[in-house]
Protein backbone atom coordinates (compact mmCIF):
# COMPACT_ATOMS: atom_id res chain seq x y z
CA UNK A 1 0.00 0.00 0.00
CA UNK A 2 1.43 3.36 -1.16
CA UNK A 3 1.83 6.25 1.80
CA UNK A 4 0.31 9.97 1.35
CA UNK A 5 1.04 12.37 3.79
CA UNK A 6 -0.76 15.38 3.97
CA UNK A 7 0.96 18.60 5.55
CA UNK A 8 -1.45 20.87 6.46
CA UNK A 9 -2.44 22.75 9.20
CA UNK A 10 -6.62 23.24 8.71
CA UNK A 11 -8.64 20.22 10.31
CA UNK A 12 -11.20 20.71 7.83
CA UNK A 13 -8.75 19.77 4.85
CA UNK A 14 -7.26 17.08 7.05
CA UNK A 15 -11.00 15.46 7.69
CA UNK A 16 -12.04 15.98 3.96
CA UNK A 17 -8.67 14.14 2.93
CA UNK A 18 -9.88 11.16 4.78
CA UNK A 19 -13.01 10.86 3.45
CA UNK A 20 -11.51 11.21 -0.44
CA UNK A 21 -9.24 8.31 0.31
CA UNK A 22 -11.21 6.12 2.85
CA UNK A 23 -11.42 3.86 0.54
CA UNK A 24 -8.57 3.65 -1.61
CA UNK A 25 -5.61 1.40 -1.44
CA UNK A 26 -3.77 4.50 0.06
CA UNK A 27 -2.94 4.88 3.35
CA UNK A 28 -3.23 8.76 4.69
CA UNK A 29 -0.82 10.17 7.34
CA UNK A 30 -1.61 13.89 8.47
CA UNK A 31 0.57 16.43 9.77
CA UNK A 32 -0.27 19.89 11.14
CA UNK A 33 3.11 21.75 10.43
CA UNK A 34 5.80 21.58 8.32
CA UNK A 35 8.10 21.18 10.97
CA UNK A 36 6.10 17.97 11.95
CA UNK A 37 6.19 16.67 8.05
CA UNK A 38 9.55 16.86 8.14
CA UNK A 39 10.07 14.86 11.30
CA UNK A 40 7.64 12.45 10.14
CA UNK A 41 9.55 11.82 6.31
CA UNK A 42 12.68 9.77 7.70
CA UNK A 43 10.71 7.19 9.43
CA UNK A 44 7.21 6.89 7.36
CA UNK A 45 8.76 7.65 4.48
CA UNK A 46 6.05 8.44 2.02
CA UNK A 47 5.76 7.99 -2.09
CA UNK A 48 4.13 11.26 -2.02
CA UNK A 49 3.56 14.54 -0.39
CA UNK A 50 0.91 17.31 -0.39
CA UNK A 51 1.23 20.21 1.64
CA UNK A 52 -0.13 23.58 2.08
CA UNK A 53 1.79 26.63 1.11
CA UNK A 54 0.31 28.70 4.01
CA UNK A 55 0.91 28.00 7.37
CA UNK A 56 2.33 28.93 10.56
CA UNK A 57 5.62 28.11 11.27
CA UNK A 58 7.68 27.02 7.88
CA UNK A 59 5.19 27.42 4.56
CA UNK A 60 4.89 25.02 2.16
CA UNK A 61 8.15 26.81 -0.48
CA UNK A 62 10.12 26.54 2.54
CA UNK A 63 9.21 22.57 3.53
CA UNK A 64 9.48 22.04 -0.07
CA UNK A 65 12.90 22.93 0.19
CA UNK A 66 14.23 21.22 3.05
CA UNK A 67 11.80 18.33 1.71
CA UNK A 68 14.57 18.44 -1.32
CA UNK A 69 17.32 18.15 0.90
CA UNK A 70 16.14 15.08 2.97
CA UNK A 71 14.73 13.28 -0.46
CA UNK A 72 15.68 14.65 -3.73
CA UNK A 73 13.18 11.93 -5.68
CA UNK A 74 9.96 12.42 -3.25
CA UNK A 75 7.08 13.88 -5.60
CA UNK A 76 5.61 17.04 -3.47
CA UNK A 77 2.16 19.01 -5.14
CA UNK A 78 2.00 21.93 -2.52
CA UNK A 79 -1.96 23.54 -2.45
CA UNK A 80 -3.26 26.55 -2.09
CA UNK A 81 -6.40 28.42 -1.67
CA UNK A 82 -4.37 31.79 -2.75
CA UNK A 83 -3.00 31.34 -6.05
CA UNK A 84 -0.47 33.93 -7.49
CA UNK A 85 1.69 33.76 -10.78
CA UNK A 86 4.45 33.93 -8.36
CA UNK A 87 3.62 31.71 -6.30
CA UNK A 88 3.35 29.32 -8.91
CA UNK A 89 6.27 30.06 -10.52
CA UNK A 90 8.82 29.59 -7.42
CA UNK A 91 7.08 26.18 -6.70
CA UNK A 92 7.67 24.67 -10.26
CA UNK A 93 11.20 26.46 -10.04
CA UNK A 94 11.98 24.57 -6.36
CA UNK A 95 10.80 21.26 -8.14
CA UNK A 96 7.15 20.52 -6.74
CA UNK A 97 5.63 17.54 -8.76
CA UNK A 98 2.30 20.05 -9.61
CA UNK A 99 0.56 22.93 -7.56
CA UNK A 100 -3.48 22.69 -7.00
CA UNK A 101 -5.85 25.63 -5.68
CA UNK A 102 -8.36 24.71 -3.13
CA UNK A 103 -11.28 23.98 -3.23
CA UNK A 104 -10.32 20.71 -5.36
CA UNK A 105 -12.11 19.55 -7.98
CA UNK A 106 -12.25 15.96 -6.20
CA UNK A 107 -11.85 13.24 -9.18
CA UNK A 108 -9.16 15.64 -11.07
CA UNK A 109 -7.17 15.83 -7.87
CA UNK A 110 -7.62 11.87 -7.19
CA UNK A 111 -5.96 11.72 -10.86
CA UNK A 112 -3.11 13.88 -9.64
CA UNK A 113 -2.53 11.55 -7.05
CA UNK A 114 -2.86 9.05 -8.97
CA UNK A 115 -0.38 10.10 -11.62
CA UNK A 116 2.03 11.20 -8.67
CA UNK A 117 2.52 8.17 -7.41
CA UNK A 118 3.41 6.54 -10.88
CA UNK A 119 5.36 8.88 -11.64
CA UNK A 120 7.70 7.75 -7.98
CA UNK A 121 6.84 3.76 -9.03
CA UNK A 122 8.56 5.05 -12.09
CA UNK A 123 11.54 7.04 -10.64
CA UNK A 124 12.50 4.22 -8.56
CA UNK A 125 12.95 1.86 -11.62
CA UNK A 126 15.06 4.28 -13.09
CA UNK A 127 18.87 4.22 -14.11
CA UNK A 128 21.40 6.46 -13.69
CA UNK A 129 23.59 5.50 -16.76
CA UNK A 130 27.32 4.97 -15.88
CA UNK A 131 30.12 6.49 -17.77
CA UNK A 132 30.86 4.32 -20.82
CA UNK A 133 32.89 6.61 -22.63
CA UNK A 134 36.77 7.87 -22.17
CA UNK A 135 36.93 11.59 -20.96
CA UNK A 136 38.46 12.12 -24.78
CA UNK A 137 34.83 11.35 -26.44
CA UNK A 138 33.29 13.10 -24.15
CA UNK A 139 35.65 16.31 -25.21
CA UNK A 140 35.17 16.11 -28.62
CA UNK A 141 31.10 15.09 -28.87
CA UNK A 142 31.60 12.16 -31.67
CA UNK A 143 29.83 9.64 -29.80
CA UNK A 144 29.26 5.61 -30.86
CA UNK A 145 30.28 2.52 -30.95
CA UNK A 146 27.92 0.82 -33.89
CA UNK A 147 29.69 -0.55 -36.94
CA UNK A 148 28.85 2.58 -39.06
CA UNK A 149 30.35 4.91 -36.24
CA UNK A 150 33.46 2.47 -36.00
CA UNK A 151 34.13 2.88 -39.98
CA UNK A 152 33.50 6.75 -39.46
CA UNK A 153 36.18 6.51 -36.47
CA UNK A 154 38.60 4.93 -38.52
CA UNK A 155 38.40 7.20 -41.55
CA UNK A 156 38.97 10.08 -39.21
CA UNK A 157 42.02 8.50 -38.08
CA UNK A 158 43.28 8.35 -41.97
CA UNK A 159 42.30 11.74 -42.50
CA UNK A 160 44.37 13.35 -39.50
CA UNK A 161 47.47 11.65 -40.90
CA UNK A 162 47.36 13.71 -43.99
CA UNK A 163 46.34 16.48 -45.40
CA UNK A 164 44.05 15.03 -47.72
CA UNK A 165 41.01 17.27 -48.59
CA UNK A 166 37.60 15.61 -46.80
CA UNK A 167 33.35 15.64 -48.40
CA UNK A 168 31.47 14.82 -44.79
CA UNK A 169 27.68 13.66 -45.97
CA UNK A 170 24.92 12.95 -44.30
CA UNK A 171 21.86 14.22 -42.89
CA UNK A 172 21.06 17.40 -41.24
CA UNK A 173 21.96 17.03 -37.59
CA UNK A 174 24.07 13.74 -38.04
CA UNK A 175 27.28 15.67 -36.93
CA UNK A 176 29.00 16.08 -39.58
CA UNK A 177 30.87 19.53 -38.25
CA UNK A 178 31.81 17.74 -35.16
CA UNK A 179 33.95 15.49 -37.00
CA UNK A 180 35.60 17.80 -39.17
CA UNK A 181 36.46 19.28 -35.42
CA UNK A 182 37.72 15.49 -34.96
CA UNK A 183 39.96 15.43 -37.91
CA UNK A 184 41.55 18.65 -37.33
CA UNK A 185 41.89 18.17 -33.37
CA UNK A 186 44.00 15.26 -34.27
CA UNK A 187 45.73 16.85 -37.11
CA UNK A 188 49.11 18.43 -37.32
CA UNK A 189 47.26 21.11 -37.90
CA UNK A 190 45.83 21.41 -34.34
CA UNK A 191 47.52 24.23 -33.13
CA UNK A 192 46.29 26.57 -35.98
CA UNK A 193 43.12 28.20 -36.79
CA UNK A 194 40.19 26.32 -37.49
CA UNK A 195 37.43 28.16 -39.09
CA UNK A 196 33.92 27.07 -40.07
CA UNK A 197 31.48 28.65 -42.40
CA UNK A 198 27.86 28.12 -43.63
CA UNK A 199 27.74 28.58 -46.84
CA UNK A 200 24.12 28.58 -46.93
CA UNK A 201 23.52 30.95 -43.96
CA UNK A 202 25.21 33.74 -45.97
CA UNK A 203 23.66 35.89 -48.52
CA UNK A 204 25.55 35.14 -52.13
CA UNK A 205 26.52 38.86 -52.52
CA UNK A 206 28.38 38.98 -49.39
CA UNK A 207 29.72 34.72 -49.50
CA UNK A 208 32.69 35.96 -51.73
CA UNK A 209 34.02 38.66 -49.58
CA UNK A 210 33.67 36.84 -46.30
CA UNK A 211 35.82 33.77 -47.83
CA UNK A 212 38.26 35.58 -49.90
CA UNK A 213 38.03 39.32 -47.85
CA UNK A 214 38.17 42.82 -49.97
CA UNK A 215 39.39 45.61 -50.78
CA UNK A 216 38.63 49.42 -49.80
CA UNK A 217 35.94 50.73 -51.52
CA UNK A 218 35.13 47.61 -53.75
CA UNK A 219 31.19 48.17 -52.72
CA UNK A 220 29.01 50.13 -51.21
CA UNK A 221 30.13 49.81 -47.60
CA UNK A 222 33.79 48.61 -47.84
CA UNK A 223 34.84 51.32 -46.17
CA UNK A 224 38.41 49.28 -45.45
CA UNK A 225 39.89 46.72 -46.20
CA UNK A 226 39.44 43.37 -45.03
CA UNK A 227 40.75 39.97 -45.15
CA UNK A 228 39.00 37.07 -45.56
CA UNK A 229 38.34 33.67 -44.12
CA UNK A 230 41.32 31.81 -46.06
CA UNK A 231 43.88 34.79 -45.04
CA UNK A 232 42.83 34.61 -41.09
CA UNK A 233 43.18 30.42 -41.47
CA UNK A 234 46.71 30.45 -42.97
CA UNK A 235 48.23 27.23 -42.22
CA UNK A 236 45.06 26.32 -40.62
CA UNK A 237 41.65 24.29 -41.48
CA UNK A 238 38.95 25.91 -43.29
CA UNK A 239 35.24 24.07 -42.92
CA UNK A 240 32.82 24.54 -45.36
CA UNK A 241 29.39 23.69 -44.45
CA UNK A 242 26.20 23.14 -46.59
CA UNK A 243 28.75 23.74 -49.80
CA UNK A 244 25.95 22.21 -51.70
CA UNK A 245 24.25 25.82 -51.40
CA UNK A 246 27.28 28.01 -53.15
CA UNK A 247 26.83 30.04 -56.07
CA UNK A 248 28.53 28.96 -59.20
CA UNK A 249 30.78 32.31 -59.72
CA UNK A 250 32.51 31.39 -55.72
CA UNK A 251 32.45 27.73 -56.69
CA UNK A 252 34.75 28.67 -59.18
CA UNK A 253 37.20 30.72 -57.08
CA UNK A 254 37.29 27.87 -54.26
CA UNK A 255 38.34 25.17 -57.57
CA UNK A 256 41.50 27.78 -58.03
CA UNK A 257 42.52 27.70 -54.08
CA UNK A 258 41.96 23.93 -53.99
CA UNK A 259 44.33 23.72 -57.18
CA UNK A 260 47.10 26.55 -56.60
CA UNK A 261 46.69 27.61 -52.82
CA UNK A 262 45.69 31.17 -54.76
CA UNK A 263 43.18 34.10 -54.90
CA UNK A 264 42.40 37.89 -54.87
CA UNK A 265 40.42 39.80 -52.45
CA UNK A 266 37.21 41.05 -54.16
CA UNK A 267 37.68 44.18 -56.12
CA UNK A 268 41.64 43.71 -55.66
CA UNK A 269 44.38 42.78 -57.99
CA UNK A 270 46.95 41.71 -55.81
CA UNK A 271 47.19 37.51 -56.21
CA UNK A 272 47.66 35.83 -52.25
CA UNK A 273 48.85 32.69 -51.38
CA UNK A 274 47.83 30.47 -48.80
CA UNK A 275 48.07 26.99 -47.19
CA UNK A 276 44.76 26.05 -45.80
CA UNK A 277 42.92 22.47 -45.49
CA UNK A 278 39.64 22.40 -47.02
CA UNK A 279 36.76 19.82 -45.33
CA UNK A 280 33.73 20.32 -46.82
CA UNK A 281 30.29 18.76 -45.82
CA UNK A 282 26.46 19.03 -47.40
CA UNK A 283 23.70 17.00 -46.72
CA UNK A 284 22.68 17.22 -50.78
CA UNK A 285 23.45 14.31 -52.65
CA UNK A 286 26.20 16.10 -55.05
CA UNK A 287 26.28 13.97 -57.92
CA UNK A 288 22.52 14.85 -58.37
CA UNK A 289 23.41 18.48 -58.55
CA UNK A 290 26.60 18.06 -60.78
CA UNK A 291 24.06 15.94 -63.43
CA UNK A 292 21.76 19.47 -63.06
CA UNK A 293 24.65 21.05 -63.27
CA UNK A 294 23.96 22.99 -60.53
CA UNK A 295 27.48 21.87 -59.09
CA UNK A 296 31.10 21.53 -60.68
CA UNK A 297 31.98 18.61 -61.92
CA UNK A 298 35.72 19.75 -61.38
CA UNK A 299 35.28 20.95 -57.82
CA UNK A 300 33.23 17.97 -56.64
CA UNK A 301 36.02 15.41 -57.41
CA UNK A 302 38.50 18.28 -55.70
CA UNK A 303 36.30 18.02 -52.51
CA UNK A 304 35.82 14.42 -52.56
CA UNK A 305 39.11 13.28 -52.53
CA UNK A 306 37.95 11.25 -49.26
CA UNK A 307 34.18 11.18 -48.45
CA UNK A 308 32.88 10.32 -44.71
CA UNK A 309 29.25 9.19 -44.45
CA UNK A 310 28.02 9.84 -41.16
CA UNK A 311 24.84 7.61 -41.01
CA UNK A 312 21.52 8.63 -39.32
CA UNK A 313 20.79 8.34 -35.67
CA UNK A 314 17.92 5.67 -37.03
CA UNK A 315 20.43 3.36 -38.42
CA UNK A 316 22.72 3.44 -35.33
CA UNK A 317 20.17 2.57 -32.66
CA UNK A 318 22.58 0.95 -30.41
CA UNK A 319 24.46 4.34 -29.78
CA UNK A 320 21.12 5.93 -28.51
CA UNK A 321 21.89 5.06 -24.85
CA UNK A 322 26.11 6.47 -25.04
CA UNK A 323 24.26 9.52 -26.92
CA UNK A 324 22.11 10.21 -23.46
CA UNK A 325 24.50 9.58 -21.30
CA UNK A 326 26.73 12.44 -22.49
CA UNK A 327 23.85 14.91 -23.54
CA UNK A 328 22.76 14.20 -19.85
CA UNK A 329 26.18 14.58 -18.16
CA UNK A 330 26.77 18.04 -20.87
CA UNK A 331 23.60 19.18 -19.45
CA UNK A 332 23.74 18.78 -16.55
CA UNK A 333 27.32 20.21 -16.51
CA UNK A 334 25.65 23.20 -17.49
CA UNK A 335 24.14 23.83 -14.36
CA UNK A 336 20.97 22.08 -14.43
CA UNK A 337 22.44 18.79 -12.27
CA UNK A 338 22.75 15.49 -14.07
CA UNK A 339 19.54 13.28 -14.38
CA UNK A 340 18.48 9.75 -14.18
CA UNK A 341 16.40 8.31 -16.81
CA UNK A 342 14.32 5.55 -16.61
CA UNK A 343 13.91 2.43 -18.78
CA UNK A 344 10.79 2.87 -20.66
CA UNK A 345 11.80 6.50 -21.14
CA UNK A 346 15.08 5.15 -23.38
CA UNK A 347 12.93 2.40 -24.76
CA UNK A 348 10.69 5.33 -26.44
CA UNK A 349 13.75 7.40 -27.52
CA UNK A 350 14.89 3.79 -29.22
CA UNK A 351 12.15 2.91 -30.48
CA UNK A 352 11.25 6.85 -32.25
CA UNK A 353 12.89 7.43 -36.04
CA UNK A 354 14.67 10.93 -35.00
CA UNK A 355 14.49 12.81 -38.50
CA UNK A 356 16.12 15.63 -36.96
CA UNK A 357 19.15 12.97 -35.64
CA UNK A 358 21.52 13.45 -32.92
CA UNK A 359 20.79 17.48 -33.01
CA UNK A 360 17.24 16.32 -32.00
CA UNK A 361 17.78 13.93 -29.50
CA UNK A 362 19.90 16.42 -27.68
CA UNK A 363 16.68 18.91 -28.07
CA UNK A 364 14.56 16.82 -26.97
CA UNK A 365 16.86 15.83 -23.87
CA UNK A 366 17.22 19.81 -22.90
CA UNK A 367 13.43 20.06 -22.92
CA UNK A 368 12.80 17.16 -20.44
CA UNK A 369 15.50 18.15 -18.43
CA UNK A 370 13.57 21.47 -18.17
CA UNK A 371 9.83 20.19 -17.53
CA UNK A 372 10.90 17.31 -15.62
CA UNK A 373 9.24 17.19 -11.86
CA UNK A 374 12.09 15.39 -10.19
CA UNK A 375 15.35 13.87 -10.48
CA UNK A 376 14.16 11.17 -12.93
CA UNK A 377 13.57 12.10 -16.46
CA UNK A 378 9.44 10.00 -17.20
CA UNK A 379 8.01 9.48 -20.19
CA UNK A 380 5.82 12.14 -19.55
CA UNK A 381 8.58 14.52 -20.17
CA UNK A 382 9.03 13.87 -23.92
CA UNK A 383 7.46 15.64 -26.22
CA UNK A 384 4.18 14.01 -27.43
CA UNK A 385 5.42 13.27 -31.03
CA UNK A 386 7.69 10.61 -29.70
CA UNK A 387 5.12 8.99 -27.84
CA UNK A 388 2.78 8.73 -31.09
CA UNK A 389 3.64 5.83 -33.61
CA UNK A 390 5.56 6.54 -36.89
CA UNK A 391 3.27 7.64 -38.93
CA UNK A 392 1.79 5.62 -41.98
CA UNK A 393 4.03 2.96 -41.39
CA UNK A 394 6.41 4.81 -43.38
CA UNK A 395 9.36 1.53 -43.92
CA UNK A 396 13.09 3.48 -42.83
CA UNK A 397 15.67 2.85 -45.12
CA UNK A 398 18.49 0.93 -43.28
CA UNK A 399 22.33 0.55 -44.23
CA UNK A 400 23.20 0.28 -48.30
CA UNK A 401 22.61 -3.08 -49.21
CA UNK A 402 20.23 -4.40 -46.33
CA UNK A 403 16.34 -4.45 -46.02
CA UNK A 404 14.39 -2.04 -44.73
CA UNK A 405 14.20 -1.86 -40.75
CA UNK A 406 10.96 -2.42 -39.21
CA UNK A 407 9.29 0.35 -37.11
CA UNK A 408 8.30 -0.12 -33.38
CA UNK A 409 5.84 2.30 -31.85
CA UNK A 410 6.86 4.22 -29.60
CA UNK A 411 5.06 3.65 -26.38
CA UNK A 412 5.75 0.88 -24.44
CA UNK A 413 3.35 -1.20 -21.90
CA UNK A 414 2.77 0.71 -19.06
CA UNK A 415 0.46 2.21 -16.30
CA UNK A 416 -0.46 4.87 -18.56
CA UNK A 417 -0.77 5.55 -22.26
CA UNK A 418 -0.11 8.71 -24.51
CA UNK A 419 -2.70 11.44 -24.93
CA UNK A 420 -2.70 10.70 -29.11
CA UNK A 421 -3.81 7.22 -27.99
CA UNK A 422 -6.49 6.39 -30.68
CA UNK A 423 -10.40 7.07 -29.06
CA UNK A 424 -11.77 3.65 -28.03
CA UNK A 425 -14.61 4.12 -30.40
CA UNK A 426 -12.70 3.71 -33.24
CA UNK A 427 -11.64 -0.29 -31.72
CA UNK A 428 -14.42 -1.41 -32.45
CA UNK A 429 -15.95 1.00 -34.85
CA UNK A 430 -17.23 -1.29 -37.91
CA UNK A 431 -17.17 1.89 -40.31
CA UNK A 432 -14.96 0.99 -43.52
CA UNK A 433 -13.60 4.36 -43.30
CA UNK A 434 -12.08 4.01 -39.23
CA UNK A 435 -10.93 0.34 -39.93
CA UNK A 436 -8.74 1.92 -42.88
CA UNK A 437 -7.46 4.03 -40.29
CA UNK A 438 -7.15 1.50 -37.33
CA UNK A 439 -5.23 -0.82 -40.04
CA UNK A 440 -1.98 0.91 -39.92
CA UNK A 441 -1.89 0.56 -36.50
CA UNK A 442 -2.82 -2.66 -35.46
CA UNK A 443 0.21 -4.04 -37.72
CA UNK A 444 2.30 -1.59 -35.75
CA UNK A 445 0.57 -3.25 -32.68
CA UNK A 446 2.05 -6.70 -33.79
CA UNK A 447 5.51 -5.06 -34.95
CA UNK A 448 5.75 -4.38 -31.39
CA UNK A 449 4.97 -7.49 -30.20
CA UNK A 450 7.80 -9.26 -31.94
CA UNK A 451 10.24 -7.03 -30.59
CA UNK A 452 8.82 -7.28 -26.88
CA UNK A 453 9.19 -11.05 -25.18
CA UNK A 454 6.00 -11.96 -23.61
CA UNK A 455 4.09 -9.26 -24.78
CA UNK A 456 0.16 -10.44 -25.05
CA UNK A 457 -1.17 -7.73 -27.75
CA UNK A 458 -5.28 -8.06 -26.70
CA UNK A 459 -4.99 -7.87 -22.84
CA UNK A 460 -1.96 -5.10 -22.97
CA UNK A 461 -4.02 -2.82 -26.00
CA UNK A 462 -7.57 -3.58 -23.64
CA UNK A 463 -5.72 -2.80 -20.19
CA UNK A 464 -5.10 0.90 -21.69
CA UNK A 465 -8.22 1.41 -23.12
CA UNK A 466 -10.04 0.59 -20.30
CA UNK A 467 -7.53 3.47 -18.28
CA UNK A 468 -7.98 6.36 -21.06
CA UNK A 469 -11.37 5.51 -21.13
CA UNK A 470 -11.93 6.44 -17.14
CA UNK A 471 -9.63 9.07 -17.75
CA UNK A 472 -11.34 11.08 -20.68
CA UNK A 473 -14.28 10.60 -18.53
CA UNK A 474 -12.75 11.61 -15.35
CA UNK A 475 -13.18 8.00 -13.90
CA UNK A 476 -17.21 8.00 -15.01
CA UNK A 477 -17.95 4.44 -15.51
CA UNK A 478 -21.00 4.71 -17.14
CA UNK A 479 -19.05 6.95 -19.44
CA UNK A 480 -16.27 5.37 -19.91
CA UNK A 481 -18.62 2.09 -20.84
CA UNK A 482 -20.53 3.73 -23.15
CA UNK A 483 -16.91 4.89 -25.17
CA UNK A 484 -15.79 1.74 -25.01
CA UNK A 485 -19.09 -0.02 -26.56
CA UNK A 486 -19.51 -2.56 -23.31
CA UNK A 487 -21.98 -2.64 -20.41
CA UNK A 488 -20.80 -1.12 -16.89
CA UNK A 489 -20.31 -4.53 -15.73
CA UNK A 490 -17.99 -5.73 -18.05
CA UNK A 491 -16.24 -2.61 -17.16
CA UNK A 492 -15.99 -3.66 -13.61
CA UNK A 493 -14.72 -6.53 -14.70
CA UNK A 494 -12.18 -5.33 -16.96
CA UNK A 495 -11.08 -3.09 -13.63
CA UNK A 496 -10.95 -5.79 -11.58
CA UNK A 497 -9.06 -8.54 -13.89
CA UNK A 498 -6.53 -6.05 -14.86
CA UNK A 499 -5.80 -4.45 -11.59
CA UNK A 500 -6.64 -0.94 -12.62
CA UNK A 501 -6.61 1.33 -9.47
CA UNK A 502 -9.59 2.42 -7.85
CA UNK A 503 -8.87 5.99 -8.23
CA UNK A 504 -9.77 6.11 -11.91
CA UNK A 505 -13.12 5.14 -11.88
CA UNK A 506 -14.23 7.35 -8.82
CA UNK A 507 -18.35 7.53 -9.69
Amino acid sequence: MEKLLLIDDEVDVQYSFRRIFDASDIELHTASSGEEGLRLIPTLQPDLVLSDIRMAGLNGLETLRRIRQLDPQLPVILMTAYGTTQTAIEAMKLGAYDYVLKPFDVPRLKLLVASALKAARDTRQTVALRPQLEQQDYDLGVIGRSAPMQEVFKLIGQLAASDATALITGESGTGKELVARSIFQNSRRAKEPFMAINCAAIPENLLESELFGHEKGAFTGATAQRPGRFEQCHRGTLFLDEIGDMPPATQTKILRVLQNGTFERVGGNTTLKVDVRIIAATNKPLEEAVSRKEFREDLFYRLNVVRVHMPPLRERRGDIRLLVDFFLRKIGGAGAGTKSIGEKTLAVLEAYHWPGNVRELENVLRRAVVVSKGPALLEGDLPGELLQPTPALRPIAGPAGTAPAPIAPSVPPGDAVAESTPPATEAVSTDPTLTGDIRPLVLQLFRWARLQRGLKVLPAVERELVIEALKETQGNQVQAAKLLGITRATLRKRVDKFGIRRELSVS
